[in-house]
């Protein structure tokens, strides 16, 4: 009887929710071939939901799902004394992976107070909020200032990169990750891309995109970034996602007044990225500038955000 509830999100209401699905089953249902057959279409959209740890306070959140679609559609205001416990029962299944399924308690709660008939102002729509971050203007021009050092090739190619191997490329590059090289400096060379949109670093011959793309699944980052090639996105039309190594040479060794391991001319707003590079034998690799490491997801995150590249050479 249950499979009918219903919830309202702002004017819209959203029926029915999938007690069934949770982060862990979407990867094998949603991102990857093995599950296709749970799934009628590519239109078809799931709604489930879910607690999202990957902040400082967990999140009780409600997800859309579907063929390479991921959206987060509303928060759901719950006492925290009950999402901490649910955090508590499933923390400890993998310290990577901070999105869970709910657990009984949750899932009564929402029935009791929020689903069909319930409390509606407990549920708060994600709104995109529009707003100038300040990503600093005050990077010195290319020609004005010459970089006389020597320029560092990154690996450009997408790739594969197994649990064992990560450690090694870290410390090849030296760069810094506050779990397996905390020692780690990678010292850029930032000068002003020639627009507010883009910079460049002449240590690394790559021009970066200051913001990014919001939160979503690999394929649709990838038809994003598509659709900044035919748009010409700051002037060029060769962006792509940063391999590992790129994504990583941003990262600093200290938190910036934005709270992330970044420069600050770079927005706060995109805390994990996509890099182009896949888990063996499965998952998607991540940069996380929120707590400063790289990491592995088999899929059970919302997504991920974009933060684009081109190579100068």
């Amino acid at each position: 009887m249950g499979i009918f509830h219903k919830v309202k999100v702002g004017e819209k209401v959203i029926s029915p929710i999938d007690w069934e699905m949770s982060p862990d089953l979407t990867f094998g249902t949603f991102e990857s071939w093995g599950g296709r057959e749970r799934v009628r279409n590519n239109d078809e959209r799931v709604y489930y939901f879910f607690v999202d740890n990957w902040e400082e306070e967990p999140k009780l959140c409600l997800m859309e799902r579907g063929v390479k679609h991921a959206k987060i559609m509303a928060d759901i205001t719950v006492p925290q004394k009950i999402i901490k416990k649910c955090v508590e029962e499933r923390g400890h299944s993998a310290i990577f992976e901070k999105s869970y399924a709910i657990n009984d308690q949750l899932k009564e709660w929402l029935i009791e107070n929020v689903l069909d008939d319930g409390d509606s102002s407990l549920v708060v729509p994600r709104v995109d909020l529009k707003y100038e971050e300040d990503m600093g203007q005050n990077l010195p021009l290319a020609g004005e200032s010459p970089y006389s050092g020597e320029i560092i090739n990154l690996p450009a190619e997408p790739g594969i990169i197994n649990d064992d191997e990560i450690a090694g490329i870290l410390k090849k590059w030296n760069f810094f990750d506050a779990e397996v090289n905390p020692e780690g400096l990678f010292e850029n060379e930032f000068v002003d891309g020639g627009d507010p949109l883009t910079l460049i670093d002449q240590k690394t011959a790559l021009m970066w995109q200051r913001g990014g793309l919001d939160i979503a699944s690999s394929r649709t980052i990838q038809r994003k970034i598509g659709e900044l090639n035919e748009q010409g996105f700051a002037g060029f039309s060769d962006w792509r996602l940063p391999t590992m190594e790129e994504a990583m040479s941003l990262m600093e060794p200290e938190k910036n007044q934005k709270d992330v391991y970044l420069n600050p001319v770079f927005s706060k707003e995109q805390p994990f990225i996509f890099v182009a590079a896949k888990r063996k034998p499965g998952g998607y690799w991540f940069v996380d500038y929120k707590q400063g490491r790289a990491f592995w997801s088999s899929g059970t995150i919302p997504g991920g955000f974009g933060r684009v590249v081109r190579s100068l050479g």
